[in-house]
């Protein structure tokens, strides 16, 4: 088996070898834009030396962490893989980047500080762009085309509360969506979310499902801490994409084994269900990440310290469902996303 103790590395694509059988690390160099130097983005390829005994050899697999640099559930299970994962127990090519912006991982921070840029709202990229745009761009030109399915994973940060779930968009293509529900469900989190694809562009999950990927993104914790479920989760979520599909020659497992009911798929994908804050304050949750509400319930209230004598403007829910996000810090502004009611499919 060939791995490296430490990372090569590398300055331009070409040199990567992408077809060398065992484990491989690099550090792909992306020069700066406003001084000598570069930004070194951590890239692992595995080809399994493993035969996979069925004469057909397993589709390769892409997962990314640190898309966002403040979300560190995703960032942890990938580095963890990069290591424990072993080339003579696989089979097929496994591509893995945990922290897809150094930067902002290394600022903990949502947006990159070099160019100030969401690395998720970069694809498909520039070449001639900042250094996300070039990220990204390297992410469509080099990394897509060696992979058949993509894992990106997430958390809430400093922005919202999740419950734990995987998440996809709805697909035009019945066949894709229905393997991409199959595939979200390995991660086994309570909720498989279908959210909207309007709510932004750019996103990572975007332009690899429009590329036919089998494309899961998900939600592993928030407030910029570690879920040690979520961890759990997105480790054995991915480990089990690999069982799933023949890298890994052993069953798929119950990473939740508290929990006996399966993932539950729960949609989101009209823009009404994304409710903005009317106002700027102070935000006080009434219910919590997870439950069932009825329309007309108390979502929380926000709170105006310019007037004491004001009561707080009560939030109520606008439709039945699941309460799948939800505003996370105390402060919020007018505008912002309070919460999100998703409804079982």
């Amino acid at each position: 088996m060939n791995i490296k103790m430490s990372n090569e590395t590398v300055y331009h694509p070409g040199e990567i070898d992408w077809a060398a059988p065992g484990k491989r690390q690099y550090d792909v160099a992306f020069h700066l834009d406003s001084s000598w130097g570069y930004s070194l983005l951590p890239v692992t390829v595995i080809n399994g030396l493993k035969n996979p005994g069925t004469g057909k050899m397993p589709p390769g697999v892409a997962v990314f962490g640190g898309n966002h640099g403040n979300e560190w559930e995703g960032q942890i299970a990938v580095k963890r893989l990069c290591s424990d994962l072993d080339a003579l127990q696989l089979s097929g090519r496994i591509i893995l980047i945990p922290q897809l912006s150094p930067s902002a991982c290394a600022a903990n921070t949502r947006l990159s500080p070099l160019d100030n840029v969401n690395m998720n709202r970069a694809f498909p990229g520039n070449p001639r762009g900042s250094i996300s745009y070039r990220i990204a761009h390297f992410v469509t030109s080099h990394v897509f085309p060696l992979a058949r399915i993509v894992v990106d994973l997430h958390s809430g940060g400093v922005e919202g509360g999740f419950a734990l779930c995987t998440s996809i968009h709805s697909v035009p293509d019945p066949n894709q969506y229905e393997e991409m529900v199959g595939a979200a469900k390995l991660f086994d989190t309570p909720f498989v979310f279908v959210y909207s694809s309007d709510m932004a562009s750019g996103l990572l999950s975007d332009e690899a499902e429009s590329n036919g990927k089998i494309t899961i993104g998900g939600e592993f914790g928030f407030g910029e801490t570690v879920s040690r479920i979520g961890v759990r989760h997105a480790t054995e979520g991915i480990k089990n994409v690999l069982r799933f599909y023949g890298h890994l020659a052993e069953p798929v497992i119950k990473i939740d084994n508290k929990r006996a009911a399966a993932p539950q798929l729960v949609s989101a994908t009209d823009l009404n269900a994304y409710q903005p804050a009317p106002q700027d304050g102070i935000w006080e949750p009434a219910v919590d990440l997870g439950d069932t509400v009825a329309a007309g319930t108390a979502i929380g209230y926000i709170h105006d310290f310019s007037n004491q004598a004001a009561p707080p403007l009560e939030i109520r829910a606008n439709t039945e469902g699941i309460l799948i996000m939800m505003h996370a810090p105390a402060a919020c502004a007018r505008g912002v996303t309070l919460y999100v009611i998703a409804s079982p499919v």
